[in-house]
């Protein structure tokens, strides 16, 4: 037995050596790990800087369909105002052609009533001095200066009443309270004078209920509602002393209401009824 072991502990025991090349193996996996750990935390940093960035990209994208909306609505009122001051200019310019077109027609009346009263004078003054040549009488000359001022004043008169518009259907229509003296004189129609003060009230003009709806003082315009029975009649957007003619059952002639003066909600003017169809008394001026 001792021999033995004496035989085993004499054997050489051999150093187990670790090779070289693993040591270094170890190192550049070692190195690839950190390399792989540093991208993938700069991989990782990069994804949230894109999701923020994708989240701001996304507020900006709505702010912009946000305002692009506003910016529609705000087109379409620009319309919408557009197309309302077309209309408006294009009632104006309408008025405005009426308007020339009456004003054409008064020259031409007043034309023609000075070349009647040219010639009615030139007559007068040709059969006055007939008459004077033959009486010598002072008195007679008097008289006959008496009777020649009369003439005159009435061919005024009837040069007064011939300038006068008249509206479509034949009635002189008056631009004052004078002028519709002028009128009553006549003795052809009613006259019912009115000044409305109040919006959206009715208030009574001869056998008419009148409720003024607008005024619009800059544009001389006005909007009112007629009641007659149980008739309504709406005048929108009306000029001064432009008639508005409506019928009443069994009428032949029209009605006439016009305004001649426009004041913040105020309108003042007059009615005026054929004799025929009127019921009430006449309206003293």
């Amino acid at each position: 037995m001792n021999g033995e072991r004496n035989t085993v502990s004499d054997v050489p025991i051999q150093e187990i050596v670790t090779p070289r090349w693993i040591s270094i193996a170890v190192v550049v996996l070692a190195l690839v790990s950190l390399g792989a750990l540093d991208v993938g935390w700069t991989v990782t940093n990069r994804s949230k800087a894109l999701q923020q960035n994708l989240s701001a990209l996304s507020t900006e994208a709505q702010e912009t369909e946000q305002e692009d909306e506003v910016l529609v609505q705000r087109f379409a009122k620009v319309e919408g105002t557009n197309a309302q001051l077309q209309g408006e200019l294009s009632v104006v310019t309408d008025r405005m052609k009426l308007t020339q077109v009456e004003l054409s027609k008064r020259r031409n009346q007043a034309k023609d009533i000075k070349e009647d009263n040219d010639k009615q004078l030139a007559n007068m003054e040709n059969t006055v001095s007939g008459q004077l040549a033959a009486k010598a009488s002072a008195d007679d000359v008097s008289k006959l200066g008496a009777d020649i001022s009369g003439v005159k004043s009435d061919l005024d008169t009837t040069s007064h009443r011939l300038i006068l518009a008249r509206g479509e259907f034949g009635t002189l229509i008056a631009k004052n309270h004078d002028e519709i003296g002028e009128l009553r004189r006549l003795g052809e129609r009613d006259y019912y004078e009115f000044m409305i003060n109040k919006k959206n009230e009715r208030e009574r003009v001869g056998d008419l209920m009148v409720e003024l709806k607008n005024v619009n003082a800059k544009k001389n315009l006005y909007t009112v509602s007629l009641y007659m029975d149980d008739a309504r009649f709406d005048k929108k957007n009306r000029c001064v002393n432009e008639p508005n003619y409506f019928f009443i059952h069994g009428a032949r002639a029209p009605m006439e209401f016009t305004v001649n003066q426009i004041g913040k909600n105020k309108i003042v003017g007059y009615l005026s009824v054929p004799r025929a169809n009127s019921t009430h008394a006449q309206v003293s001026p």
